[in-house]
């Protein structure tokens, strides 16, 4: 069985990233799945992974992505980890189809 990458949890929509730190660019490519077809969004930054700075510019990258203030979003879980659970909060319309577009499948 698959799991989506992006589930809306009550205010809040969860999404699941996969960050490589220390990459020549900051770029979001897109949907892939891991061994167990788990989906995750496939994120590049910059930025080291270091002191949260890996994750500061996660959460910065996917806030202009989505055209949120980067106030709204945030990563929840796996903050050593490859792997990051990633919150948006309060997302309206425009954001839930900017997050599909990107990932390119329908909200969970």
């Amino acid at each position: 069985m698959t799991q989506g990458a992006l589930i809306h949890q009550n205010d809040a929509l969860i999404l699941r990233v996969r960050l490589q730190p220390k990459s020549s660019i900051d770029q979001l490519e897109g949907l892939a799945r891991d061994a167990d077809g788990r989906a995750y969004l496939k994120a590049r930054v910059r930025a080291i992974a270091e002191k949260g700075k890996a994750n500061a510019a996660l959460e910065k990258l996917i806030a202009k992505a989505i055209k949120s203030p980067r106030s709204m979003v945030s990563v929840i879980k796996g903050n050593t980890n490859r792997i990051k659970t990633v919150r948006i909060e309060q997302p309206d319309d425009t954001t839930q189809t900017a997050l599909r577009a990107l990932l390119k499948e329908p909200l969970s």
